[in-house]
């Protein structure tokens, strides 16, 4: 569900990497090791993208990584620093769960989803993430979870009903 057309400065979009790994393949010459790095970028405002990149040095690795993400973005609706509910997503063997939390929590979550959290924007929520701790997957289901979040203005929208009748009454 990615966003072709969202016009976001590549200044705003700050990156967060999530992890990296050394890849070794052994030929007849020796080890010859690469380096692949999976990146996050976020405007921290409900605007979230991933990338991976691979390279022989770290740095070249990243900044590839970097590229990717700003090419499948995905717009996250929150609400007043949270998300507006409860969501489950699943990738591969890593399964997520986010709640919203009330103000003063904190972003309650481990690893690979925090950096995807904090990223999009969120200052308060609960998360668990149950099955496969892998980077890459947990990174996508958190991603795929969000991209799943409605909120009310998307609800009537897609109901056909308008806001006024909705908060008026």
């Amino acid at each position: 569900m990615a966003i072709k057309n969202i016009n976001i400065n590549s200044e705003e979009l700050k990156d967060r990497l999530v992890a990296i790994n050394r890849v070794t393949k052994v030929t007849k010459g020796g080890r010859t090791f690469t380096f692949a790095a999976i990146v996050v970028v976020g405007n921290e405002n409900g605007v979230i993208g991933w990338g991976l990149g691979k390279a022989g040095e770290v740095t070249a690795a990243i900044a590839k990584g970097v590229e990717a993400a700003k090419k499948n973005l995905v717009k996250v609706p929150l609400l007043k620093g949270t998300v507006p509910h409860e969501a489950a997503a699943k990738f591969g063997g890593a399964d997520v769960l986010i709640m919203p939390a009330s103000t003063g929590t904190g972003v309650v979550a481990g690893g690979a989803m925090r950096a995807v959290l904090e990223s999009v924007g969120v200052k308060d929520c609960l998360a668990k993430s149950k099955g496969s701790s892998n980077p890459h997957n947990l990174v996508k289901a958190t991603i795929a979870a969000l991209a799943s979040m409605r909120d009310a203005r998307q609800v009537a929208q897609m109901r056909g009903v308008s806001m006024d009748k909705v908060f008026n009454g």
